[in-house]
C-alpha cells in the first residue's frame, strides 16, 4: 500500500516553466494559506488536533483532505470506522407556508415521494438543465427542509429565486453542522452513542436524538458507498467540540480513525464530485444512466430546467460520463495533489474528444480507474481511448460503473 504514497507526483500536463522568473525561486509544492478570510468548520480545531496534513477549500471553508496517509484512510473506511469533519456541508434551511412547493421547484425529483423524516440525494438544476448543486435533501418537518450542500452557493440562488418569485418562505443558513461516521463498524459506535434504536433508522432516513444535552439529527447517509451515518448538530458553533469528543470517546473502543473524503472509494462507487465531475455546464442526463432516476419529467409539478431537460431527453445527449480503466503505473489517490487538472481523452489518431474528471489507483482492484465525459460514440463498454496523464499517454477502456458494488447494496446493510 505504501508504494502509491511513495510515488513522486509527476509534473502537471501543462508544466510550470522550467526556470522561475527573475528574482523568484521555483516552488514545486505551493501551500494554501490558513488565515481569517476563509471560513472554518465548527469542527476545525478538533479535526486539526488529529494532524490534518492537507486542506482544500469547499463552500468557502477549509476542509481536511487527509491526515497524511490517504491509502491507510481508505483501508480504515473499508475495514473499520472513520470520523469525518464535514462541517463544510453548509445547511440551507427552507421553511414557511410555501416551503414544499418552492423546494419542489428547485429539484427534478418529485418531493411528493419524500416523507417527513426522509432524505433524498437531489440535483438542483438551472433553467438550461445545468447542475447548480447536488446536495442531500433532508425533510426535517412538513414545511422545513435542509439542503446539505455540495460546493456552490445555493443559499444565494434560493434566496434570489424566493425573492423574485414572491414565495412565502424563509431561506437561511442555519447553525447546523454534520459529522460523518462511516465504515462497517459505524453501527457499533452509533449504538454506543444513541442506543439500539439507531439500528431502526432506514437507509436515507433521519431521526431526532439528544446526546449529552445536545440536539442532533442522525441520518443514514454518507459520501462513501459504505455503511455510515451523519450526525447533524444544532447550535454547532457552540457545541461542536463536545460532540466531536463524545463521538471520539465512543469510537476509541472500535478503533475509530479521523479521515478526509475518501475519493478512491467514491470513485470506485461512481459517486460524483461537484466542481470536478459535474457543474453548471453538465446536465443530469449526461452523468450516467445510473443517475437518470433523479429526474422525474412526468411529474405534474414544474421545476427549474424541466423544459430544457425534456428537450435533452427527446433529442438525445451527445456525451456521457463513463467509467474508465487506465493503463500504467498508479495514478495516486486523487486527494493527494496528484490530479491537479482533468486528463484530456483522445482517439487513437490523437483527436481530443473528452476528459477524465476524477481518477485514482484503486488498491482493491489494483488498477487505475476514473470517471470520464466522452462523446456518445465512445461510451459503449469496451471502447478504447487514450488518456493524457502528467506522466504521458496511456491506453484506457470503457468499463461498467460503479466499479465496485454496482447495485450499491453495501451502504444499505
Amino acid at each position: 500500500m505504501s508504494d502509491v504514497l511513495d510515488t513522486p507526483v509527476p509534473a502537471a500536463v501543462s508544466p510550470e516553466p522550467a526556470t522561475p522568473s527573475t528574482g523568484s525561486q521555483l516552488v514545486t509544492d505551493p501551500k494554501v494559506m490558513l488565515y481569517t478570510r476563509l471560513r472554518k468548520s465548527p469542527y476545525f480545531w478538533k479535526s486539526r488536533e488529529h494532524g490534518v496534513a492537507m486542506y482544500s477549500v469547499y463552500n468557502h471553508t477549509y476542509h481536511p483532505r487527509h491526515y497524511g496517509d490517504p491509502v491507510g484512510e481508505y483501508w480504515a473506511l473499508l475495514e473499520g470506522v472513520t470520523l469525518w469533519d464535514v462541517g463544510v456541508e453548509r445547511q440551507i434551511e427552507i421553511s414557511g407556508p410555501d416551503a414544499f412547493d418552492f423546494t419542489n421547484m428547485l429539484v427534478p425529483r418529485d418531493l411528493h415521494k419524500c416523507d417527513v423524516g426522509q432524505c433524498k440525494y437531489v440535483f438542483i438544476t438551472a433553467p438550461d438543465g445545468g447542475i447548480v448543486n447536488d446536495p442531500v435533501l433532508l425533510r426535517v418537518e412538513e414545511d422545513r427542509f435542509w439542503l446539505s450542500l455540495a460546493d456552490s452557493d445555493v443559499g444565494l440562488w434560493a434566496l434570489g429565486l424566493a425573492h423574485a418569485g414572491g414565495w412565502n418562505v424563509t431561506v437561511r443558513e442555519v447553525d447546523v453542522a454534520p459529522l460523518q461516521i462511516q465504515g462497517p463498524k459505524s453501527k457499533d459506535v452509533m449504538v454506543d452513542l444513541f442506543g439500539e434504536s439507531i439500528l431502526d433508522v432506514p437507509y436515507y432516513y433521519l431521526r431526532d436524538y439528544t446526546i449529552d444535552g445536545m440536539n442532533v439529527v442522525v441520518s443514514r447517509t454518507g459520501y462513501t458507498a459504505e455503511i455510515g451515518y451523519e450526525i447533524y448538530l444544532y447550535d454547532a458553533t457552540q457545541n461542536a467540540g463536545r460532540l466531536w469528543d463524545a463521538v471520539w470517546q465512543a469510537g476509541r473502543a472500535h478503533g475509530i480513525r479521523p479521515i478526509g473524503p475518501c475519493h478512491m472509494r467514491r470513485i470506485e462507487a461512481g459517486m460524483l464530485a461537484y466542481g470536478s465531475d459535474i457543474s453548471l455546464s453538465t446536465n443530469p442526463m449526461e452523468v450516467g444512466y445510473d443517475y437518470r432516476w433523479m429526474v422525474d419529467l412526468d411529474q405534474d409539478a414544474d421545476f427549474i430546467g424541466k423544459d430544457a431537460l425534456r428537450r435533452v431527453r427527446d433529442e438525445g445527449i451527445s456525451r456521457l460520463m463513463v467509467g474508465l480503466e487506465i493503463d500504467g503505473a498508479p495514478l495516486g489517490t486523487y486527494n493527494d495533489g496528484s490530479m491537479i487538472d482533468t486528463f484530456p481523452v483522445h482517439t487513437s489518431d490523437g483527436t481530443g474528444v473528452g476528459s477524465v474528471t476524477s481518477a485514482c489507483y484503486s488498491p482493491r482492484l489494483q488498477r487505475n480507474i476514473g470517471l470520464a465525459m466522452v462523446p456518445i460514440e465512445f461510451s459503449s463498454l469496451g471502447s478504447t481511448v487514450t488518456v493524457e496523464t502528467p506522466s504521458g499517454l496511456r491506453g484506457a477502456v470503457v468499463v461498467q460503473k460503479p466499479f465496485i458494488d454496482p447495485l450499491k447494496e453495501t451502504p444499505k446493510g
